[in-house]
């Protein structure tokens, strides 16, 4: 008898992920992850005081250029640490975001030669992100008690502001990560684009400082009411609008809907065109 005829096709078109068969490849998601956070800190002079130096740095620049020199109102003691908690919210996002974005392109020979959920790859990039944000907190901590800063009952909300920060990175992550393979272009115009993001997002000041004309059109941005709970969380200043809050939650559900919705639609390319 001759042996049993198989015949290997590529997957339809999917127009979303495979929540299962993201499940099945936990294992491999897990240790991206760990081998990410471990290449990240080997062999670097600092390691992670490099986190908390970013945050300290940014929060040094802006206290003085916003409130020194712009004489902006934060609604904290201090303005240095108002910076320093939006700088240490922002970096959660921010890096997120850039390392789905290019975690694919930095896999690519792993990708061509195995088969597995290409979405394992920007999933497993927010690892490093999470371990990032840990030692942030903990700095943000150690400054809450040198000056003094009471932390009240709006602290229970952190696990919020930070699901949504981390998500709507996810989210557009994927989205760039999948555009990159590509049109590269989008590696070199990411980093602008985010620098960008920065400056028109409450980091380094607060929303009431927006002008009230243009506030409600501010809001639209889904990373003001996030930043302004995280902050809110942390330091304890203005809680964010409900609208705000709202426009957040809104916009995390869209990004990560539609990145995995684009993804998978150029999953099945990735392989071919890397």
């Amino acid at each position: 008898m001759s042996a049993p005829l198989h015949v290997i096709r590529p997957a339809e078109r999917r127009l979303f992920p495979d929540i299962r068969e993201l499940w099945a490849f936990r294992d491999l998601g897990v240790a991206l992850g760990r081998r990410d956070v471990t290449l990240r800190y080997r062999q670097t002079l600092l390691g992670v005081i490099w986190v908390v130096l970013q945050p300290l740095v940014a929060g040094g620049i802006f206290s003085v250029i916003f409130g020194r020199v712009a004489r902006l109102d934060s609604g904290a003691r201090s303005y240095f640490l108002f910076a320093y908690a939006g700088f240490v919210g922002w970096s959660a996002f921010s890096n997120a975001l850039t390392r789905a974005a290019a975690s694919v392109i930095g896999q690519g020979t792993l990708v061509t030669k195995v088969f597995f959920p290409r979405l394992v790859l920007p999933i497993s990039a927010l690892f490093s992100s999470v371990v990032d944000l840990l030692v942030g907190m903990a700095s943000l901590a150690v400054l809450l008690m040198v000056t003094g800063t009471p932390v009240g009952i709006a602290a229970l909300t952190l696990p919020l502001w930070v699901a949504l920060l981390f998500a709507m990175g996810l989210g557009l992550g994927t989205i760039a990560a999948a555009l990159s393979v590509r049109f590269r272009d989008v590696q070199h115009a990411l980093p602008v684009l985010v620098q960008l993001l920065l400056y028109a997002s409450p980091v380094a000041y607060a929303t009431a400082a927006v002008p009230e004309p243009i506030r409600r059109w501010f809001l639209l941005n889904p990373l003001a009411g996030a930043l302004d709970g995280f902050r809110w969380a942390c330091i304890g200043t203005a809680a964010p609008s409900g609208m705000g809050a709202m426009i957040a939650c809104a916009g995390t559900v869209l990004a990560l809907v539609a990145g995995f919705a684009i993804f998978a639609g150029f999953e099945r390319q990735i392989a071919d065109v890397i």
